[in-house]
C-alpha cells in the first residue's frame, strides 16, 4: 500500500506542477504575423522563372565572354571579302601546302596592303582556330568589337549639323540582319544603331563581314535596358517609330520622317516587344502584296530608312 501512495503522489506531484508553466511565449503571435512581401516568381529558387531568368544571364555572360575574344573568318570568298570590305583584322592565316588560286593571292595582297600579318600554319592547327568550319586554308583574325555608349551617337548626331537619325534593334538575333541593318543604316543617312545588352545579337565576324565594312563607319552603342533609353531620347525631343506589321500608320503616310527620329525594329520572328511598343510615339506598315509574307528586319530597315532619308530631302532637312 505504502508503494502504491508513493506511487500515486509522484503522479499527483506530476500532473500538478508547481511553479511557471512554459507557455507559448509570444511564438504563436510571431507565427501568424506576415513575413513581407512575396518575392517575385524570378527572385524565388526553385520557381520557373528563376530557372529561366538564370538560364538567360548565363547565356548572356557566355556571349558576352565569346565576344571579348577575337573571331575567325573562314573561307576563301568570305576573307577576300571582309579585306575588300574593310574589315579590321589583326591576322590573316594560310594554311600549308594549299592549292593557290587567285582569291588566296587577292587575300595575301589586300592583308599586305594592309599591314596585317600573314602567317602559314598546319591545316590542323586552322581546323582547331576555326572549330573545323570550311576554311579552304584561309583564317581572317577579327578583334572584339569596341562599342559605343548612347551618348556617343547623341553627341555623333549633334556634330553633324543634321536631324538626329539612330536606329534601334529590339531583340535581333541574326548576326547577318544586324550586319545589314547597320549597312542600310549607313548608306541612307543613320548616325548610329543601337543594340540592347541582352537578346541581340552582337558585332561577331560574321555581323562585320555582312556590314560591308560600314560598322567601322558608324558608331554601334549597347544599352543597359534598351526602354529606358528610349525614353531618354524622347525626353531629348527624339520621335520613336516602331516597325511593326500592325502599325498604327502606313508608310506612305509617315509625318514624323523629317523629325529628330529613332527607328525601333523588333526581333525576326515576335517583333517589337510590349514595353517598347508601348514606348513608341507611333508603330508604322510596309503594305505588301496579299499573300506574301513579312520581310525580315534588314530588309525592312531598309524600305523604311529609304523612304525616310526621301521625305528628308524634299523638305531640305537632311
Amino acid at each position: 500500500m505504502a508503494g502504491n501512495s508513493r506511487r500515486q503522489g509522484a503522479i499527483r506531484k506530476t500532473g500538478t506542477k508547481k511553479g511557471a508553466v512554459v507557455g507559448s511565449g509570444g511564438q504563436r503571435r510571431k507565427a501568424l504575423e506576415g513575413k513581407g512581401p512575396t518575392p517575385k516568381a524570378e527572385d524565388r529558387p526553385g520557381h520557373k522563372a528563376y530557372r529561366q531568368a538564370n538560364a538567360a544571364t548565363k547565356r548572356d555572360q557566355a556571349r558576352q565572354k565569346k565576344a571579348d575574344k577575337p573571331e575567325l573568318i573562314a573561307g576563301r570568298n568570305p576573307v577576300v571579302e571582309a579585306l575588300r570590305a574593310g574589315v579590321p583584322a589583326t591576322a590573316l592565316y594560310v594554311a600549308l601546302n594549299i592549292e593557290i588560286d587567285d582569291r588566296v593571292n587577292d587575300a595575301v595582297r589586300l592583308a599586305g596592303d594592309k599591314g596585317i600579318s600573314i602567317l602559314e600554319i598546319p591545316r590542323e592547327e586552322l581546323d582547331r582556330k576555326t572549330n573545323r568550319a570550311v576554311h579552304q586554308g584561309l583564317g581572317l583574325q577579327v578583334p572584339p568589337f569596341e562599342y559605343a555608349h548612347p551618348d556617343d551617337l547623341m553627341a555623333v548626331a549633334r556634330n553633324s549639323g543634321e536631324v538626329p537619325l539612330f536606329v534601334a534593334l529590339d531583340g535581333v538575333t541574326d548576326p547577318r540582319n544586324l550586319g545589314a541593318v547597320i549597312r542600310s543604316a549607313a548608306a541612307f543617312g543613320a548616325h548610329g544603331v543601337l543594340l540592347p545588352e541582352r537578346r541581340s545579337a552582337g558585332m561577331t565576324a560574321v555581323a562585320w563581314r555582312t556590314s560591308a565594312g560600314t560598322a567601322a563607319k558608324l558608331p554601334i552603342a549597347v544599352a543597359t535596358n534598351l526602354t529606358r533609353q528610349l525614353k531618354s531620347w524622347a525626353n531629348e525631343g527624339l520621335m520613336l517609330v516602331g516597325l511593326d506589321a500592325d502599325g498604327s500608320v502606313d508608310i506612305d503616310e509617315l509625318e514624323l520622317a523629317a523629325d529628330p527620329l529613332v527607328i525601333v525594329l523588333g526581333s525576326e520572328g515576335r517583333g517589337l516587344s510590349r514595353l517598347v511598343r508601348e514606348t513608341c510615339d507611333a508603330t508604322v506598315s510596309i503594305p505588301m502584296a496579299a499573300g506574301v509574307e513579312s520581310l525580315n528586319a534588314s530588309v525592312a530597315a531598309g524600305v523604311l530608312l529609304a523612304e525616310v532619308a526621301r521625305r528628308r530631302r524634299l523638305a531640305g532637312r537632311v
